[in-house]
């Protein structure tokens, strides 16, 4: 059991920490009556919306005697259970003696956590809640929560916000200056192969930073979380995953492509690595729209939660990482689940979103080659004879033209313009 005194030292250190802390505000606004919790991979940004928000109360007048906040990747709370957790609320009242808005950070630390939420939304305390475990969204844990949590993904920092934390602006409506386009494509490039992890924006080493969250991610996350013992066989289905990125992937097929380093696996297991990456926000998937069930679940398409953590394991990889980017934003926009397909029957569509009647294709440069234009065109022409499509886009490095096709408008877009208007 954790001591009283170790648990009023952490509560009176962690005031400090969010005090001092430089907060650049991210795009999202906090409802007032609401309780959150807030999921994604680590260092996605999760607890600066906590810093945002206790700095928002704290500039409008609440003070720290109705605000309690405990980090659960403190040292010092390990071993914390969840009989623990009541004592927060009791030290509180023992010190201030007002009820206080609980701030909970990386709580999926606590095995049970998600019954003393319940309480604590029952009891009526505003409650704001973060874990990088996309378990924390399954059906049980919400069965628990009885509805009484707004569940939000945090990823890191969208284009728009990069710019923000760079001191870049870009208006769509104003003309741009040749050295503020300088300066955007600058910042572009930075975020294109080193993605947006908000505290990695500053850091002139950004790889050394990406390193080191992907081997948290890594060991912590996956590796202890679910006591795998083959830790080579996962870097290497990592490796090949980033290698084959856009690519459709039988689970088999991963699986014959690990084995045939020497790293024997079975199928299961490649499907239980899977979902572990996937839970820890590394791994991101999307199904063939165009397939039967078993294919749809069988043959998805693999990406990298952040472009940085993607070109890790790239030497020359502009086409993938571009592909990276565009599959992102969009599950980051319309969601994670049944929200963003590819379709594959005969010829192949990079993206389709039911819901927007929109359908992608990237290509890094479309005048690579007549042979590159054709496959473009043709895969988005043919499209729109079998499934609803409202819009159609090809998305390519730098390239911006509008091509009419069978009476059908094709926007030709450059990802960073694309990036910036089309997630307004």
């Amino acid at each position: 059991m954790i001591s009283k005194d170790l648990l009023k030292t952490v509560l009176a250190d962690a005031r400090e920490e969010v005090a001092k802390y430089r907060v650049i505000p991210r795009e999202f606004q906090f409802e007032e009556y609401g309780n959150y919790v807030f999921t994604g991979i680590r260092r996605a940004g999760k607890s600066f919306l906590l810093y945002q928000h206790m700095q928002e109360l704290l500039r409008s007048g609440t003070g720290w005697d109705q605000i309690v906040f405990v980090n659960f990747e403190d040292e010092r709370l390990i071993g914390m259970e969840t009989t623990d957790l009541n004592l927060l609320l009791e030290i509180h009242l023992e010190l201030d003696g007002k009820k206080p808005v609980l701030f909970l950070d990386e709580i999926q630390n606590v095995a049970g956590w998600e019954t003393f939420a319940r309480r604590l939304a029952d009891t009526g305390h505003k409650v704001y809640i973060t874990g990088s475990n996309a378990k924390m969204l399954s059906t049980d844990i919400q069965t628990t929560l009885g509805g009484r949590f707004v569940s939000v993904e945090v990823y890191p920092y969208s284009f728009k916000e990069f710019l923000v934390a760079n001191g870049v602006s870009y208006n769509e409506k104003v003309p741009m200056s040749t050295e503020t386009k300088s300066r955007l494509m600058k910042q572009f490039q930075d975020y294109f192969f080193f993605g947006g992890f908000p505290e990695g924006v500053h850091f002139a080493v950004k790889r050394n930073y990406l390193s080191g969250i992907y081997q948290k991610v890594f060991l912590g996350d996956i590796i202890a979380r679910n006591t795998i013992s083959n830790s080579f066989a996962l870097r290497v289905m990592f490796k090949k995953i980033a290698e084959s990125v856009g690519q459709p992937l039988s689970f088999n097929r991963v699986a014959n492509i690990v084995s045939s380093t020497g790293a024997k696996v079975t199928t299961n297991t490649i499907i239980n690595y899977l979902e572990y990456a996937k839970d820890a926000w590394l791994l991101l998937s999307i199904q063939n729209i165009a397939g039967k069930l078993v294919n749809k679940e069988t043959n998805p398409k693999y990406y990298f939660l952040d472009n940085g953590l993607l070109n890790l394991f790239l030497l020359d990889g502009n086409t993938a990482l571009l592909e990276n980017l565009v599959a992102v934003n969009l599950i980051r926009k319309y969601g994670r689940e049944d929200a963003v397909f590819y379709y594959h029957k005969n010829h192949e569509v990079d993206f389709y979103i039911p819901e927007a009647s929109l359908a992608i294709q990237v290509c890094y440069r479309l005048d690579s080659s007549p042979d590159t234009y054709k496959r473009e065109v043709d895969a988005l022409r043919k499209i729109t004879k079998v499934l609803d499509c409202k819009r159609l886009i090809i998305v390519t490095k730098d390239q911006e033209q509008t091509l009419e096709v069978d009476g059908r408008i094709i926007e030709v877009i450059p990802i960073w313009k694309w990036l910036l208007d089309y997630f307004d």
